[in-house]
Parts: C-alpha cells; structure tokens; sequence
C-alpha cells in the first residue's frame, strides 16, 4: 500500500519531464505533414501545418520553463525538429508551389533559405551572451511564417503559380528571409511578457480580439504581420545607430569644449 504513492510520483514526474517533448514532436510531425501535403500539391494544408507547427514550437519551450523540466536533449531536440518544420519544409513549398518555373534559381533561392536556417539555429545554440529580449536576426519561425503565408495568400487569391512575376517575386522572398535569420539584425523575442500565474483581464480580452481578427482574413492578416515583423527589425537597427551616433556626437562635443 505504501508504494502506490511513491510509484505514482515518479510516473508523474516522468510525464511533466516528457511533456515539452512531446510539443516538440507534435511540431514536428506538423512540418513532416507539410512537406507530404506539398508534394501532393495541397499547398493551403501545407501552409497552415507550418503555423501550427510554429503553434507546437513557442509552447514547448513555455512549458518546460513552468515545469521546470529544461534539458539540454529537448534544446537539441527542439533545433532538429526547427529545421525540418522551418527550414526543409517551407522551402519545399514554395520551391513545389512556384519557384520550380525557375529552373536553378529556383532550388538556389531555397538552399539559401535552408542553409539560413541551419546557420541561424547553430549560432543561436552557441550564443551564450545574448539580450534574451532581442533575437539575433530573424528567427527561423518567422522565417517560415513570411514564406508559407505567401503561398497560403497566394492560393486563396488564386495567384497564378506559373506566372513567372510570382515566382521571382517568391524568389526574392525566399532570399530575404534566408539572408535576413543570418545578419546581425535585433528582432523583438517577446520573452520579457509574463504575467506570472495570472493573466490580467486586458491580457484576456488582447488574445480574443487577437484570435477574431485573425480568423476574420487568415491568410492576409497573417502574411501581412509578419511582414512587418520581417522589417521591424531593421527600423530597431536603425533607431540603435541613430541613438548611438548622437551619443557619440554629444560626447565629441563635449571633449572639444
């Protein structure tokens, strides 16, 4: 009778510690899902698999933090699952989707993408001196956000995937984002918001109105945010080099005085 309690402490123990592993996988098996819908040509799926996979991916990490279940296999484990879900497969759309008309500028475009990707998740797991507020250049989610919400803009408004302007314009796309995860560019990360356990009622009422505006156009209001977010990165680069010109030039004013 004794070691019933015991024995079910340790399996509990064992299921908070599997569980931000068990999101991980889910992410995965999202962008795994993605690549089979592309290759079938079920291009609308794909894209929403990858948000929901970018769904999977910001919660594991949350969760292990509130368990307290953090591990250096689920750091490693959450980069392989990254890369697949936000590197090999939204490269993979839009390379089926349109990029294809291009011949080899097409699957150049896409290793760029890919080779951002892997370079962007091995300089954020050996950056140990970073501002947790900022990202260093574009993460890879919002990488893949900016690439499959095209598609998903692009078949709900019947672009013309053979059109040859929308396969460069997914060209340029594609090398934006590859290049933008690897420059030295601060995004904002969002990991300073917390409320602690307990979530104020305006947190409340932002999520819903959230949620409404989102469902109300899906695929342009998705498309359309991460666009600006894509950029806003380069308007906070911009404001630091302002901010730090005029310290300098009031520190030059002052030694000439």
């Amino acid at each position: 009778m004794h070691n019933l309690p015991i024995h079910s402490s340790k399996n509990r123990h064992r299921s908070i510690y599997l569980l931000p592993n068990a999101f991980t996988t889910s992410a995965l098996f999202a962008g795994f899902y993605a690549v089979v819908q592309a290759i079938d040509s079920q291009f609308e799926i794909s894209a929403i698999a990858i948000f929901i996979a970018m769904l999977f991916d910001g919660l594991d990490g949350r969760i292990a933090r509130l368990t307290n279940t953090q591990s250096s296999f689920g750091e490693q484990y959450d980069s392989l699952s990254d890369m697949i879900s936000f590197g090999m497969a939204p490269a993979l759309i839009i390379y089926e989707w349109t990029l294809n008309n291009l011949g080899r500028w097409g699957w150049l475009a896409t290793f760029v993408y890919v080779a951002g990707t892997a370079l962007r998740l091995a300089r954020f797991n050996s950056n140990e001196c970073i501002d947790k507020r900022f990202f260093q250049g574009l993460p890879s989610p919002g990488a893949a956000a900016l690439i499959v919400g095209f598609v998903w803009l692009g078949v709900d408004r019947n672009f013309p995937s053979e059109d040859i302007r929308i396969s460069w314009l997914s060209f340029l796309l594609t090398i934006y984002s590859g290049i933008t995860m690897v420059i030295n560019i601060p995004f904002f990360s969002g990991k300073d918001i917390s409320f602690g356990n307990r979530i104020p009622f305006w947190g409340v009422l932002l999520i819903v109105i959230t949620f409404v505006f989102i469902s109300s156009d899906p695929p342009i209001v998705l498309f359309s945010f991460f666009v600006l977010y894509s950029f806003s990165g380069w308007i906070i680069y911009i404001w630091r080099w302002e901010k730090a010109k005029k310290i300098r030039r009031k520190r030059a004013n002052q030694i000439f005085f």
